[in-house]
């Protein structure tokens, strides 16, 4: 048998944390516990691993947004400019929607497809991936939470929270021994319940009807889905944990105007989640309330949600841009991240990384959910173009179609995304 190979850096690292009393966790390496995990993942033929969905919850400007000419020359419109060093990198949609409903509620339907409360792309995905990672899937939020707005539902249609604090996030991935100690014992406490239960309802299986041995029998399959899921939290809990060299600002940014600063650091957290390998799903949604921000010294004429009810005001429009540049900023930075960091195999994160960044409103200004501004990069796809589509011809593709490809992408055979089932695979 050949011998596993034990990294001296790993020892070396280990006695000095332990002396220090503290635990921490590494990126994926082929040396390190838990590798196992992420090389079963490499191993998958699918080009793609990982999942990442941002919506804006007040949409972009379109003008600013679409590129005017299509295919691989395009000219960067303003907005892309911001992101015009990564446009290898990333795919432009435009004509794309859900052909569903219009108004704020609707924006909903973003991950969801045609009918509000379906089960978002997002959580198609985690049923794939979450078996493999500590943390199923982070639901993200930049700013004040929505008292409306939802981004991910589950298969049963329930609306998942999203957290908007980030050292919520953070400490979810980075956890102290004592705190993992704890955890480890509720879930062998958990687990020895489930065996008292599991025999006693053996032991009333055997005096009941038919009827009833089938609802049991239904029971036993809920006790070992349990079992399953804090098997797997135990095995994750044991490997270790992240080694995280990110410093949090000392405040979480919750406030509305500090949104965009949350979206930054929301971003960062997200490609510590990925290159850790804590997650291989996450959404993040980037809330627009009435908050008045001040960009570069200059405090705008009005606030984020009044902007995007510009009427074509041409100073509002412009203050609205600015915002909007911001988010882009944001996407270019992960981007580069992705890009920088890598996953257990030395590749780069970008490489077998799905990032979708959208909205679920096309023009905030007139509650229009149609013509929805998309971005997906990475993945393992074929980037570096405008693709555009003239949403009244019948024969035109659904912004569920571009879904069906993402998962595809990550070898999830789905026939059937909302209303949509051609995909586009000959155009990606």
């Amino acid at each position: 048998m050949q011998k596993r190979y034990r990294s001296p850096l790993k020892t070396d690292r280990r006695r000095f944390l332990r002396s220090a009393g503290v635990t921490l966790a590494l990126p994926a390496m082929e040396s390190l516990p838990g590798a196992a995990i992420a090389a079963g993942a490499a191993s998958d033929s699918a080009p793609a691993k990982r999942l990442v969905c941002v919506g804006s919850n007040l949409g972009y400007y379109a003008p600013a947004f679409y590129p005017k000419e299509t295919g691989v020359d395009y000219t960067p419109s303003p907005l892309l400019e911001h992101v015009a060093e990564h446009r290898k990198d990333f795919t432009v949609f435009s004509g794309l929607d859900h052909r569903a409903g219009n108004g704020h509620r609707n924006w909903d339907n973003f991950l969801c497809g045609k009918k509000v409360g379906s089960v978002s792309l997002d959580q198609i995905a985690a049923a794939r991936t979450g078996e493999q990672t500590r943390i199923p899937s982070l639901q993200l939020c930049a700013g004040a939470l929505p008292s409306n707005q939802k981004v991910s539902y589950t298969q049963e249609g329930v609306p998942l929270p999203m957290v908007n604090r980030p050292s919520v996030i953070y400490k979810k991935m980075v956890s102290t021994p004592e705190q993992r100690a704890r955890t480890d014992y509720l879930l062998q406490s958990g687990q020895s319940a489930l065996d008292s239960v599991h025999a006693d309802a053996k032991r009333l299986q055997a005096r009941v009807s038919a009827n009833d041995r089938a609802k049991l029998e239904e029971y036993f399959t809920s006790l070992r889905e349990m079992e399953r899921r804090m098997h797997r939290q135990r095995q994750h809990l044991h490997a270790e944990a992240p080694e995280v060299d990110y410093v949090l600002p000392p405040y979480d940014p919750v406030a509305p105007t500090l949104m965009l600063e949350a979206e930054q650091i929301m971003f960062d957290l997200m490609a510590i989640a990925l290159q850790t390998d804590a997650t291989r799903v996450a959404s993040l949604f980037i809330a627009g309330l009435g908050q008045v921000f001040t960009l570069d010294g200059v405090t705008l004429r009005a606030g984020y949600h009044a902007l995007s009810h510009h009427g074509g005001d041409p100073d509002m429009v412009r203050d609205l841009i600015r915002v909007e540049v911001e988010h882009m900023k944001c996407l270019a930075r992960f981007l580069h991240q992705l890009k920088t960091k890598t996953d257990a195999s030395g590749a780069p994160l970008l490489d077998s990384t799905l990032v979708l960044f959208g909205t679920g409103m096309g023009d905030a200004s007139r509650h229009s959910n149609a013509n929805l501004p998309t971005i997906v990069a990475g993945g393992g796809l074929k980037h570096g173009r405008h693709l555009a589509f003239d949403r009244k011809d019948p024969n035109a593709p659904l912004l569920g179609d571009l879904y069906l490809t993402l998962l595809h992408q990550m070898g999830i055979e789905q026939k059937q995304f909302s209303t949509a089932t051609r995909g586009m695979s000959e155009l990606v």
